[in-house]
């Protein structure tokens, strides 16, 4: 099916800039996710497309801070919510619902609760995406060349912490019935690396 023109402008943005290259996998397989989430109910569907492809343009590079000392300061949500509109209006994307794009946009952290059923499933969607083997995949590449992650254990906190907090923060029914195989793939994962390092530090 043809994309309306501003969504293939949003898309091939994104696929442009998203850097690292991985990055870009992030953003079809979110909105999908998030849309799927919905289960039959209704949201405007122009919103959660928008929000769910700019809504991680502050962790590319080119658009962060290189510097260490402003990166570990960075705040990538806020700068996604700044830049968006400008580029939503250049693209021809309905000005009306620029304002709830932004809204979904900042409000799609775990430690953020939203307003609106779009921020709910682009929230509930990205926690999902911290679960499971995509989530080691993601994180495990970050090592050696991402300040956070130096070692391997650096990916296994993460990892350890996601399985631990994030599961109880899902919102919607179905997100919590998604969220239980990645769950056990995320737990047999931990478990596993624990066994076999024998006791040894990555």
């Amino acid at each position: 099916m043809k994309l309306p023109a501003y969504r293939k402008a949003i898309r091939d943005y994104i696929r442009a800039n998203a850097k690292p290259r991985e990055k870009f996998n992030h953003q079809p397989r979110l909105y999908q996710l998030a849309a799927q989430l919905a289960e039959g109910q209704p949201f405007d569907d122009d919103v959660l497309f928008a929000a769910a492809w700019l809504h991680d343009l502050g962790v590319f590079i080119g658009h962060r801070p290189e510097n260490l000392a402003a990166l570990k300061k960075w705040n990538n949500v806020i700068y996604a919510v700044k830049k968006t509109p400008a580029l939503l209006k250049r693209f021809g994307f309905p000005a009306q619902k620029i304002p709830a794009v932004l809204e979904t946009i900042r409000t799609h952290l775990p430690s953020v609760k939203p307003t609106s059923f779009e921020g709910t499933l682009l929230r509930d969607a990205d926690i999902l995406e911290q679960l499971g083997a995509i989530a080691i995949l993601r994180t495990v590449s970050k090592i050696g060349r991402d300040t956070r992650f130096v070692i391997f254990e650096d990916a296994l906190r993460v990892l350890r912490c996601n399985l631990e907090r994030l599961p109880n923060q899902l919102q919607l029914e179905s997100a919590r019935r998604r969220a239980r195989p990645r769950v056990k793939i995320l737990k047999a994962f931990l478990e596993a690396t624990a066994t076999e390092s024998s006791g040894i530090e990555f």
